[in-house]
């Protein structure tokens, strides 16, 4: 069974009735500790949205430990990162690859296998290895000959049938095969995919695991998908200022932070995603995306809120 699907007179079935709201930006950074890590909570009861340990510096062990052991029961888990790889558009991951993943959690295990000698959960042996640079391109003008499909006409890479559907909300998504820029999220969804094949299947991820009956369950976000339903135009999705969070937060219906003053764009983006899952969630139209396949689901993945 792909996402809630089919019952009823509505053809769905209510998505499970989680308690808990976890949104957490992620970073695919160096270094022992990523600054770009925040972790936000929203209850099912109300309130504002809150940072869990505000104060902390985050490392991806760190949250890989808060999964596994201090999570909520019943909570919906939004990680900002691709969960997996573009696949539809060439029947396979590394087309051309003879040790091609079939799936996501095959390729889960093949990016932690490659990196496991590399410190701090990141993943430069993946990008570097030696066959699979070809489909990445990395900085210093560093290209591969694999990065766009065959006869590609968008130059800009690989993408997701997700990550299409994004665009149509008016987002401007990435190539999780593009590790160069700003806005890049390549290294960030390697980095996470780690994480995931260490939960070891202890939480279901939802397209890619079905969707349980009851929490807890991670889905993938796109923090971008929040911002435009609070009313904040794509381009300008970042939010620095605590004046203008609460203004976002009373769009979506949540109670505001009630302060003033600077804030990170990481830990706005982690309240503000927090606060859009919660009245999200249980929007079952949102967990049966049309275009979400079997195959899809299996391989690719989805992002939650696309549609």
């Amino acid at each position: 069974m792909v996402g809630a699907q089919a019952a009823g007179a509505s053809g769905l079935i209510p998505p499970p009735a989680f308690r808990h709201f976890v949104a957490i930006d992620w970073s695919g950074a160096a270094g022992p500790r990523q600054k770009g890590i925040a972790v936000a909570l929203a209850a099912s009861e109300g309130g504002p949205p809150v940072l869990i340990e505000p104060e902390r510096t985050w490392s991806r062990a760190d949250v890989l430990s808060f999964l596994r052991e201090d999570l909520p029961d019943d909570t919906l888990v939004g990680l900002d990162l691709g969960i997996s790889l573009p696949f539809a558009d060439c029947g396979a991951f590394f087309p051309g690859w003879q040790d091609s993943p079939a799936d996501a959690k095959a390729l889960w295990q093949v990016i932690d296998d490659i990196c496991a000698g590399d410190d701090y959960l990141s993943a430069g042996s993946f990008v570097d290895h030696p066959e699979l640079s070809r489909y990445f391109r990395r900085h210093g003008g560093r290209e591969g000959d694999r990065f766009h499909a065959p006869d590609a006409q968008d130059r800009r890479g690989r993408f997701r049938v997700t990550e299409r559907a994004q665009e149509a909300l008016g987002c401007k998504p990435y190539s999780n095969f593009n590790l160069v820029g700003a806005a890049q999220v390549g290294k960030s969804s390697l980095t996470g995919m780690r994480v995931l094949n260490r939960l070891n299947g202890r939480i279901p991820v939802w397209p890619i695991d079905p969707l349980p009956r009851s929490g807890p369950v991670i889905a993938e976000i796109y923090t971008a998908i929040s911002a435009v339903t609070a009313a904040r135009a794509a381009g300008r999705s970042k939010i620095r200022d605590l004046a203008d969070l609460d203004a976002a937060l009373c769009v979506l219906g949540s109670a505001p932070i009630g302060r003033t003053g600077p804030v990170t764009d990481h830990a706005s983006d982690a309240l503000l995603t927090a606060a859009w899952l919660r009245g999200a969630a249980g929007i079952a139209g949102l967990w049966s995306p049309a275009a979400l396949t079997p195959t899809i689901a299996r391989t690719e993945g989805w992002t939650f809120g696309a549609p």
